[in-house]
């Protein structure tokens, strides 16, 4: 479709109601076509350059470095020699889920930074060789002349050179949830900050609200604000999560341990057995056998499980997780950065009260209707406003007007504007005249800044000082105000001049962005579990402490702005930040300090935010929490988490999971060490004794680590969190996830396993074949592994007492354990493929009972501890 205003010049913005005032577009002819094809052959495109791109080998490349991969690439070749190719690819299989896990990673930031283009380019109407043009915005240029109305979105940065009470929505990029008014100038040669008003620059990405404008163009792409972020976000690097860094630190050192200890067997039996071809064959056999019963191949598979079902469990909670490693890393948070638009407040305004002589009325208590007195106060509101609006304010006027007096005489949708005063940087007002229908009769209504509208109807000193405490009490509240007044001519003695209007006051009216209704009650929750909740925020401090008051956050009356943030240094910041927890007037970049100095106290940081603004800060942050509903995809995609429902306790359940999460890795952590140890033992000792046999083969720990061991972990991941999981702080972030207290349980659980199994090897020995002696030896350790499951389902409560709480999992991981174990013990097939010999009833139920009572003394302790502690 052709646009209206292509090809034409001197054209008026928009069809215009009778009395409003049109923007004077001629005389204009901006840049010539040449001109702007030079600039952007020289300058490039309006767009964030694109981020060059990884390859698949250089990431391969980077994967095949980590120590964990370089043991499974061995252990699985080394099966592929042994002519073991199914166990080879299991092993092998690894390498190429975490390469795909890393290219979609990758792809995170790629994402982020394509979203901000798209948002940075938008259709854009210019002035070239004076004709209108309409363009793909990636075409403009700086010097353009692009013209702006209602609905439209800013191209690029400019300076405006005319407008008509133009209005912009800066909130992308300051926060603020309302419009801030612009003002023209021929002789403003630098772009001012956002945010501010009665300023000539306009911004990329940001909405026009309301009035006309023409902008000239001086800053594009990369130079612009938007561009600016965009190459914040890019220069930020997630950090590895705690998680990520514990596992790393003890993948290592298994890998170093496993490889010594592999050739060490491999050396060792075939020293003490005399060497030769069929020697060193079953040597690399037991060494192979040692490096599996060391490799921790059950670590990625534990993390994954936990994570990706910890991932399902909190999207039912309509929180969507776009990394992974961050659902357990929010069980850490210790500091919660909360934006307030969106956030904390529903990011609308409301008419919140009306404040008639020295009567104020909440309309919170009047939701079906409203006292007769106040009729004539929202009405004029109404009338003063534009009947289908652009502007925040002005939508919330007409929503109450729909509620409140709808039934009444009070709406004249029959009214026809003669006139309309606009609003200037000298009167900060707006005044509709109407005709009424009766005759030449005409009801002037106006609203604006209260300091304007008592100029316009010209109080006495003494009303002028009521107003002002009125006006204070509201603004006090951390609510908007504007004036309204009435008055009445004729449409033959209107005057020319607004200040010449006769106007009696009516009153005035209370704006405010609404707290959610679930906020208190998830910042008093976050409060009980030792996180502290920071606003950040761009609006006015006032705002900020009243919402911060209502939310119920603690030392609401210290208050850092963004001017004082920026006279700090980072050491002077990082001291303030300990005691204060509002801070207003914020800027994108201000938003990265503020992480950033929490994080040089060392503290866990989690920020929520849905703005173009937050992104950088997103990223920076442990934890990035974007709002799904109302936030930008450039939030969205710079996230760890998104809340899909914008609720603000939605993030309460995900803190709630993940120290859920970590007390449940911790326990399957713990069971892993526990068993590696019986499996290394079994493995490696028998190596040292010439007329020994090998008690465990690479049969025998394929079906220990891949049956049991991948069960197991569904069974921990399902496990409730703790009764006090949400009234006790959060954990120390220098605590590692494998603590000396549970190392130290796992290897005693452990080496009772090893003796209790080579005592039952040693008496079955005395009297049994080696195939009879390996088979009990090895029920014994299935049934202990079995054992261990159920000790460390609590480490408070007894296993007795844990068989009530249901776990489906558990059901499933006994019942298949018990089948497998029934089958290779006396079906003839598997007896042969794990070197077993039939058993007689009485051994088994010898080494089936020493596998029940191993650890038994674990439950003992339990049991001294809740009596300490009680």
């Amino acid at each position: 479709m052709t646009d209206p205003h292509e090809g034409r010049k001197g054209a008026s913005l928009k069809g215009t109601p009778s009395g409003a005032a049109v923007l004077d577009l001629g005389g204009l002819s901006g840049l010539s076509e040449e001109k702007a094809h030079v600039r952007f052959e020289e300058e490039g495109p309006n767009e964030l350059p694109t981020q060059k791109k990884r390859s698949l080998l250089t990431i391969g490349l980077e994967v095949a470095r980590e120590p964990m991969f370089l043991m499974l690439v061995a252990a699985g070749s080394l099966y592929l020699l042994m002519g073991e190719p199914a166990d080879a690819l299991m092993l092998l299989g690894f390498v190429f889920v975490v390469m795909a896990i890393t290219i979609i990673q990758e792809r995170r930031t790629e994402r982020a930074l394509e979203a901000l283009r798209d948002l940075s380019s938008p259709r854009a109407l210019v002035i070239r060789d004076g004709v209108h043009r309409r363009i793909a915005g990636r075409e403009v240029v700086r010097g353009d002349l692009v013209i702006l109305g209602e609905g439209d979105r800013v191209p690029a940065d400019g300076l405006l050179r005319r407008c008509i009470n133009l209005s912009t929505d800066e909130s992308l990029l300051t926060g603020e949830s309302v419009p801030v008014r612009k003002v023209a100038s021929e002789q403003a040669r630098e772009l001012d900050k956002p945010g501010g008003d009665d300023l000539p620059s306009v911004f990329s990405g940001t909405l026009v609200t309301a009035g006309q404008g023409i902008a000239e163009i001086v800053a594009t792409g990369v130079d612009s604000q938007l561009g600016k972020i965009g190459k914040a976000l890019e220069r930020v690097a997630p950090e590895p999560t705690l998680l990520q860094k514990e596992t790393r630190r003890l993948v290592r050192t298994f890998a170093i341990v496993g490889l010594m200890a592999c050739a060490l067997v491999v050396v060792v039996y075939a020293v003490t057995r005399g060497g030769g071809a069929d020697v060193w064959k079953q040597g690399l056999l037991a060494g192979i056998a040692m490096a599996m019963a060391t490799l921790p191949e059950e670590f990625p598979v534990v993390l994954t499980v936990f994570l990706a079902l910890g991932a399902w469990r909190i999207s039912r909670s309509q929180v969507l997780t776009r990394r992974m490693p961050a659902v357990e890393t929010l069980g850490a948070a210790t500091v919660l950065c909360v934006d307030k638009t969106g956030t904390l407040t529903q990011n609308r305004m409301t008419l919140r009260k009306l404040a008639v002589s020295a009567s104020t009325v909440d309309l919170a208590n009047h939701q079906d209707g409203l006292p007769e007195e106040l009729h004539s106060l929202l009405e004029n509101s109404i009338l003063a406003s534009k009947r289908d609006p652009f502007d925040p304010m002005e939508r919330a006027l007409h929503e109450a007007g729909d509620r409140l007096i709808k039934d009444t005489e009070h709406l004249h949708p029959g009214w026809s504007l003669a006139h309309e005063y606009l609003l200037t940087p000298s009167l900060l007002a707006v005044s509709h005249a109407w005709l009424t229908g009766n005759g030449d009769e005409v009801v002037v209504a106006s609203k604006g800044a209260p300091e304007a509208i008592a100029d316009l109807c010209h109080l006495s000193a003494e009303d002028h000082q009521v107003l002002t405490r009125q006006v204070d009490s509201l603004s006090s509240q951390g609510l908007r105000v504007l004036g309204v007044a009435q008055g009445f001519a004729s449409r033959g003695n209107l005057p020319e001049a607004h200040h010449d209007l006769s106007l009696e006051l009516v009153g005035l009216l209370g704006f405010e962005d609404p707290l959610r209704p679930t906020v208190p009650a998830a910042v008093a929750e976050c409060r009980a579990a030792g996180v502290r909740v920071v606003m950040i925020t761009g609006d006015y401090p006032t705002t900020a402490q009243s919402i911060a008051r209502q939310a119920g956050l603690s030392n609401c009356d210290m208050v850092i702005s963004g001017a004082e943030l920026d006279r700090m240094s980072d050491e002077n910041l990082a001291e303030r930040i300990k005691q204060v927890q509002v801070f207003a007037r914020v800027v994108p970049e201000q938003k990265l300090r503020i992480v950033n100095a929490l994080k040089a106290n060392r503290e866990v940081v989690a920020m929520t935010g849905d703005g173009v603004n937050d992104a950088p800060a997103l990223k920076a942050a442990h934890i990035g929490i974007a709002m799904g509903g109302r936030g930008t995809d450039v939030a969205r995609e710079s996230a760890s988490l998104v809340l899909l429902d914008d609720d603000f306790s939605s993030i309460v359940a995900a803190v709630r999971l993940g120290r859920r999460i970590f007390d449940n890795i911790k326990k399957a952590i713990a069971f892993i060490l526990a068993v590696h140890v019986p499996i290394a033992g079994l493995s490696m000792i028998p190596v040292f004794f010439a007329d020994w046999p090998l008690l465990l083969l690479p049969v025998h720990i394929v079906f220990l680590e891949l049956i049991i061991d991948p069960a197991c972990s569904l069974i921990f991941e399902a496990e409730h969190a703790e009764a006090n999981v949400m009234r006790r702080p959060p954990r120390n972030p220098d605590e590692r996830l494998f603590s000396m207290r549970t190392i130290g349980v796992a290897v005693m659980q452990g080496l009772s396993v090893l003796a209790v199994c080579l005592g039952v090897f040693l008496l079955a020995r005395s009297s049994h074949s080696a195939e009879v002696a390996r088979a009990l030896t090895f029920a014994t350790l299935v049934v202990a592994f079995i054992v261990i499951i159920l000790v460390n389902r609590s480490w408070t409560r007894s296993a007795f007492a844990m068989l009530r709480v249901p776990n489906t999992a558990l059901k499933w991981v006994v019942f298949g354990a018990c089948i497998f174990l029934a089958v290779v013990l006396a079906v003839p097939f598997a007896q042969r493929l794990f070197y077993f010999a039939p058993l007689h009833p009485v051994d088994l139920v010898f080494s089936l009972g020493a596998g029940l009572v191993c650890v038994l003394w674990f439950e003992l302790l339990k049991l001294v501890r809740r009596y300490q502690g009680a």
